[in-house]
């Protein structure tokens, strides 16, 4: 199984490199480092480590406009050109731990996209404060009952695509940029006719580094559930 792991990153230069080689224990998994250009040199260490890895590191240095959305649809992109059979997207910081990997693989036999859930099974979230937990629990609820998703994590970005359905999603014509880009994708997927599947995960809070989510973001995750249904 060739199986390609997206990785969009913005200053995780304290994570980057131990993320990486804990992906890289799985056989036949290969990471695409997506960098926006960061001024920290996270960019310089994902060189690095390409150069140690070979064939099983590609990294995709971005410029101009930064957005998470913009560095996944880079890095999603390219894994389906280098033939991916599974393409996966996960956060840099450690808040998707890895070891769920072969377990969202093993999932996906039965599924064209699984999700990494923080709430199959109540609340999986570790050192979040109850402001956050509520907020985004919040989220979820607004994002299914805004768009009909049934899904009980609509904004996690640790995801296992099937190439064929990966394939099937319009992504240069997303409207989305930021963190909304994952309600978006998710919600063509289920037009499509994806079968979509939940396995539960241990969401962290991250070990290093700044949280990227902006009041743009939120604003973005606030109106695009309703564009996406005024779309449809």
């Amino acid at each position: 199984m060739n199986v390609a792991v997206v990785v969009a990153t913005y200053n995780e230069r304290e994570n980057l490199e131990e993320l990486v080689r804990a992906i890289l224990q799985n056989p036949g998994y290969r990471v695409i480092v997506v960098d926006d250009n960061s001024p920290d040199g996270t960019g310089q260490i994902a060189d690095t480590l390409a150069e140690e890895f070979g064939a099983r590191m590609i990294v995709i240095h971005r410029t101009g406009a930064r957005g998470l959305g913009r560095s996944l649809t880079a890095g999603m992109q390219r894994a389906l050109n280098e033939g991916a059979d599974l393409i996966f997207e996960m956060d840099a910081d450690f808040s998707h731990d890895p070891k769920y990997l072969p377990t969202m693989a093993e999932a996906i036999k039965n599924a064209d996209l699984v999700i990494g859930s923080r709430y199959l099974h109540g609340v999986s979230v570790v050192n979040w404060p109850l402001r956050r937990i509520v907020l985004s629990a919040f989220a979820n609820r607004y994002i299914r009952i805004v768009t009909g998703l049934d899904t009980h994590d609509c904004t996690t970005g640790y995801r296992c695509w099937r190439r064929e359905s990966l394939s099937k999603i319009p992504l240069d014509s997303v409207i989305s940029d930021g963190y909304a880009f994952l309600v978006e994708t998710l919600y063509l997927a289920k037009r499509l006719g994806c079968r979509i599947r939940e396995v539960p995960i241990i969401f962290v809070e991250r070990r290093q580094g700044v949280s990227k989510v902006s009041p743009r973001v939120l604003i973005e995750s606030i109106v695009v559930p309703w564009r996406l249904r005024l779309k449809a």
